[in-house]
């Protein structure tokens, strides 16, 4: 079990098999939440556990200083901040099965009516065990991944956090030398809190918000969810919460209730207030009984909505958008867009197998389609699909398109209602 543990963290730190083209991998992370109905039981062939890493006895309980959020230097994404990493080319070029191509031009929306509350992933490649306030290349790649093409949606606000770094994930996995100490991992937690205070402070006025996070960042918006939205006044303001890589929970049989008490899961286009969850797993790589993401605990179970399919039931054509990242998706043509969609690819369902309940990815590979059969986007251990991790490091990116389409009706739902 060390070994395929390794084999994956060696891999992950070195780039192979995600989607964030000359980006850093994301190692999935979920800080302990108290709104939690089960506890967790770390595993050790699990995806990093629920608890950060353990300190040293003497470092302090709280964070080790407070950030100030009215610098736009320490926001990430912000309307009005230079050089935005969230207004970027991020033009896709369209694949279809006879090998033609079409262009796809990208315009975001500086006049949406709503904003997005956003959270990164594990990708600090700091050397310390919480990350600075100075985006990298790793912070400045995921947002372009997993954020930017919202902003034809909403406004979005991504705040820098001290979050977890990677190489003191790496360290937890390995059992090697822990990294050097800063901070203190309430710094995370602290952050996001003031960043979000701040925004409501200063830039909501009564304006609707999307929540939303991936595998260490859904952690962080899980907790400041539970702790400052659900069954509070500011969840007037929630157009829904996106959940991705992560685990939440409800009763079983029951849409509302677990992880959030008066949040219930979004199950009809232009339905508002709810909970988008999802960790995706290849159809013939399904979840290992140890993993973490998308497990069943006790009387609840995980959450699995399939933005391409809200009610349930299987989509046959996700509007998945990935990156370019040097592949021959077209025999003897070059793409030249960041972002590529392949039509017609990929279906996708939620199900139930063994513990787990996730979104389940198929790649229609066809011998008469002109494509590439695969984008071969898996976590790999030893050369294969690790079932610990599936799919993680492109949850968002499977179901990008059906994100902004999925944002759009909710937007047009929530203005109406609050005109």
């Amino acid at each position: 079990m060390k070994r395929l543990l390794l084999a994956s963290a060696a891999l992950l730190f070195a780039g192979c098999g995600h989607d964030y083209a000359k980006s850093a991998p994301q190692i999935p992370v979920a800080p302990t939440l108290a709104a939690q109905t089960a506890p967790q039981t770390p595993n050790p062939a699990a995806p990093v556990a629920a608890t950060p890493a353990p300190q040293a006895a003497t470092a302090p309980a709280g964070p080790s200083s407070r950030t100030d959020y009215s610098i736009p230097a320490n926001w990430l994404c912000k309307p009005g901040v230079a050089n935005n990493p969230c207004d970027v080319n991020i033009d896709a070029t369209v694949v279809k099965a006879d090998g033609s191509t079409e262009l796809q031009k990208y315009a975001g929306n500086p006049n949406a009516p709503i904003d997005c509350f956003y959270v990164y992933p594990t990708v600090s490649l700091d050397p310390f065990t919480q990350s600075d306030l100075i985006p990298g290349p790793e912070e400045l790649n995921v947002v372009k991944s997993q954020l930017a093409r919202l902003g034809s949606q909403c406004r979005i606000f991504a705040p820098m956090y001290r979050q977890i770094s990677l190489g003191a994930l790496r360290a937890r996995m390995s059992g090697g030398a822990p990294v050097p100490t800063r901070g203190t991992p309430a710094d995370a937690n602290a952050d996001v809190d003031d960043a979000w205070a701040w925004y409501l402070a200063n830039e909501n006025k009564g304006r609707g918000v999307v929540i939303l996070g991936h595998s260490q960042g859904s952690g962080q918006i899980t907790r400041l969810i539970a702790a400052k939205v659900d069954g509070k006044p500011d969840q007037a303001k929630l157009v829904s919460a996106i959940i991705m890589g992560s685990t939440i929970q409800v009763p079983k049989g029951a849409d509302v209730g677990g992880t959030f008490k008066s949040i219930p899961v979004c199950k009809t286009a232009g339905q508002t207030g709810c909970v988008i969850s999802f960790s995706s797993f290849r159809d013939t790589v399904p979840p290992s009984e140890a993993s973490g993401f998308g497990i069943n605990r006790g009387e609840t179970e995980a959450v699995c909505v399939n933005p391409a399919a809200l009610g349930g039931g299987k989509a046959t054509n996700p509007k998945a958008y990935w990156s370019t990242a040097n592949k021959e998706w077209v025999k003897g043509k070059t793409i030249a867009t960041p972002f590529v969609m392949t039509p017609g690819l990929t279906t996708t369902e939620c199900v139930r197998q063994g513990n787990h309940h996730y979104l389940q990815v198929h790649f229609n590979a066809d011998a008469a389609d002109a494509r590439i059969d695969d984008p071969g986007t898996d976590v790999m251990a030893q050369g294969k699909p690790d079932p610990n991790w599936g799919l993680h490091l492109n949850d968002a990116n499977i179901v990008m398109g059906d994100l902004v389409d999925v944002l759009g009706k909710q937007s047009a739902a929530w203005t109406k209602a609050h005109p």
